[in-house]
């Protein structure tokens, strides 16, 4: 049974299909100490489930087995995304790159940096239309009785811990899971089901004295090897925040509109991973780099048709033109104030207030080039 699930699995287009005990989690008091330091934010699902997390006998009462499938999203080389106006504080990696604002023709593009895996269609219906598939199947083929749940980052399974538990890959110092066959470009997917399966060899944390992730941060939210605190995290801020982004953060930002991929772009295991057929196949290339006049620009009716079915569609458009004026603040492109002046006077305050924030940022800019133009 457990090798005809795995081969149904992989002819679904999944990269791998693995097996774990459902056995309670070792990390259960790891769990509680991040609640315990408030590091999941304002992410209260997390808090409110945690029970749920670290038994998941009170998620699918009688469960045996955790079958783990994973999709790899990476590419057959790095990325090439136009990303022309990263700042200078930004690191090596997927969302960063070397040169400094510009202005004047070059800027007559400014485009956003969105998360690689976001380039896709909505990972959580491509992954879970299959997962359903092959939950329906097992069952089937489990007889009477048999009950299986599935999940794509949505219920409350402590997914990394059975990642790596059932041989997918390891829980890297990013805090995110590193295959050996694909690196930490992959999405996961789980069923719990009350088939009794036998587990597959664990993985082993090879991440050694390697600490680039930690150093790409560009935030500090890595505060030590395997601990995030998600409320400085970048994709934290740009996605799940829906209030506004800390000042102190915004600079940090620099030209991302939609989540970070640093810490895992330095990842050296990168060098193995590998083009995904289930992925490629839901890619959608017009989202490696926005126009952020564009997205600026952006009707409520024009955002829903642009990103239906995608991951940027949950962040809905008020948070977009937040990230967006942010952006622009960054970047120090003029030729953006008049935008910038019409968002100012949104009646969305968390808009209008972003907005104006950038306005500064461009007056502030301005004046520093004068000052300097006078001393020279």
């Amino acid at each position: 049974m457990k090798e005809r699930i795995r081969q149904r699995a992989l002819a679904m287009g999944f990269d791998e299909c693995r097996f774990a005990s459902a056995a309670p989690p070792v990390t259960a008091s790891a769990l509680e100490r991040w609640l315990m330091n408030g590091w999941h934010g304002t992410m209260a699902w997390l808090a409110r489930n945690a029970h749920k997390r670290v038994d998941p006998q009170q998620v699918l009462s009688g469960v045996k087995t955790v079958v783990v499938v994973a999709a790899s999203y990476g590419e057959a080389s790095p990325p090439t995304a136009p990303i022309t106006h990263a700042l200078p504080s930004a690191h090596a990696g997927d969302s960063a790159g070397a040169s400094a604002p510009t202005s004047g023709a070059d800027a007559s593009h400014a485009l956003g940096f969105v998360a690689r895996y976001a380039r896709f269609a909505d990972y959580h219906d491509v992954l879970g239309a299959r997962l359903k598939e092959l939950a329906a199947w097992m069952d089937q083929q489990g007889g009477a009785g048999t009950r299986s749940l599935w999940y794509v980052d949505t219920g409350p399974v402590l997914e990394r811990e059975f990642a790596q538990r059932a041989g997918i890959g390891f829980v890297g110092k990013n805090a995110n899971v590193i295959s050996r066959r694909a690196g930490n470009w992959i999405l996961l997917g789980e069923i719990l089901t009350t088939l009794e399966l036998a587990p597959d060899t664990p993985e082993v944390n090879r991440c050694g004295s390697c600490v680039r992730c930690l150093a790409a941060c560009p935030t500090g939210a890595l505060v030590a090897p395997f601990q995030l605190d998600a409320r400085r995290c970048l994709s934290y801020l740009t996605i799940e925040l829906k209030e506004a982004i800390p000042v102190d953060l915004r600079p940090a930002v620099g030209h991302r509109v939609f989540g970070c991929d640093d810490c895992l772009a330095v990842c050296p295991w990168n060098r193995f991973a590998r083009v995904s057929r289930l992925m490629q196949e839901q890619a959608r290339a017009e989202l490696a780099a926005l126009d952020l006049r564009e997205l600026l620009a952006l009707d409520g009716a024009e955002f829903k048709r642009r990103f239906a079915g995608t991951p940027l569609a949950r962040l809905k458009r008020r948070r977009l033109r937040r990230n967006v004026c942010v952006v622009l603040g960054n970047l120090g492109d003029a030729t953006c104030r008049p935008a910038l002046q019409a968002a100012a006077a949104d009646p969305d305050p968390l808009v209008a207030e972003h907005a104006q924030w950038a306005l500064d940022q461009l007056a502030r800019r301005r004046s520093d080039q004068g000052a300097a133009k006078a001393g020279a």
